[in-house]
């Protein structure tokens, strides 16, 4: 073999190598990272779990899902006004985010509706529960409904994922790539993070207080992983004979859209309405993705504009 060939074979592993480095290189996710942070923390079947409870002191039970990249931090000011409403509000980190484990693995259905009905169980939190789950947490929170629908009282979706969406070229192709994707993935995916982040910091003053916040979150070991996971696991299919078992229990759902979202295309909506007729449906005007921080007062309001009866 020529040097030339020596060089460039090397070059080639050294590229190869770097999300590797990149990784090891990152905080592992242990007792004292979580030295510092808000709330508790529960050893559940798969893992310690981080959640927190908000709102008010009293009252009925609001249990919050978030998505794919942004931990239980997004819904902070968002809690603040549910709690006025006179809700208790439950949040808690998934796995592989915030101060959750980063358990190796498929991240599908199962596994997180497991998580949550781990944490409920744990807290004591039985039935009459409104579920309301953004993004991915949608997807996550429509599952764990189909399942336990009796134990809630309300379904309420953001944006939701289980329709289809649009992650990006870079998510849609590592999706199918079982190594390379691998490679491809954990070597964009934090620029392309990033850059998501500034962006919508850039447009949304509200969403200045999460840039550090989500920052941070690639400093640790697993993160990436997990999005990864998550992507092709629950975000994999839709959810066409969840949503129509939601609809044959009458369990009242509520979806609340941006009518400029690129992440859930807005066309999503009548999909939903294919599958469950009854789901009501309220579109905030000039809003994208990230509805709990960039328009938290509209998704209160269309809340409040579609419940049926006292909170209390």
């Amino acid at each position: 073999m020529s040097n030339a060939s020596v060089i460039a074979t090397l070059a080639g592993l050294g590229a190869l190598s770097v999300p590797m480095l990149r990784e090891g290189l990152r905080k592992p996710m242990n007792a004292r990272a979580r030295e510092a942070a808000p709330g508790q923390f529960a050893q559940l079947s798969q893992g310690i779990t981080h959640y927190q409870w908000l709102g008010a002191a009293e009252g009925p039970v609001a249990v919050c899902v978030h998505g794919l990249t942004t931990p239980s931090f997004v819904w902070r000011t968002l809690a603040e006004d549910l709690g006025a409403m006179g809700f208790r509000v439950l949040v808690y980190d998934l796995f592989g985010r915030g101060f959750s484990d980063r358990p190796r693995g498929p991240q599908g259905a199962a596994f997180f509706t497991q998580q949550l009905d781990d944490l409920l169980r744990h807290e004591g939190v039985r039935q009459d529960i409104t579920l309301i789950g953004y993004s991915m947490g949608g997807a996550i929170a429509t599952s764990f409904a189909a399942e336990h629908g009796h134990r809630l009282r309300r379904l309420i979706l953001l944006a939701p994922a289980g329709m289809g969406h649009d992650l990006g070229r870079l998510a849609a192709w590592a999706v199918d790539w079982p190594v390379i994707g691998d490679w491809a993935f954990h070597l964009g995916f934090p620029r392309s993070l990033l850059d998501g982040i500034r962006a919508d910091a850039a447009r949304h003053p509200e969403a200045a207080v999460l840039q550090p916040l989500l920052e941070a979150e690639l400093t640790y070991r697993g993160y990436s992983r997990s999005v990864l996971a998550s992507l092709r696991g629950i975000l994999r299919a839709t959810q066409p004979d969840e949503h129509r078992h939601i609809a044959r229990q009458a369990l009242p759902v509520t979806a609340i859209w941006g009518r400029d979202d690129t992440v859930i295309p807005i066309r999503a909506m009548a999909q939903l309405t294919q599958w469950n007729r009854d789901a009501r449906n309220e579109v905030i005007k000039g809003a994208g993705h990230g509805l709990p921080y960039t328009h938290k007062d509209h998704v209160i309001q269309a809340i409040r504009d579609t419940w049926v009866g006292p909170v209390v």
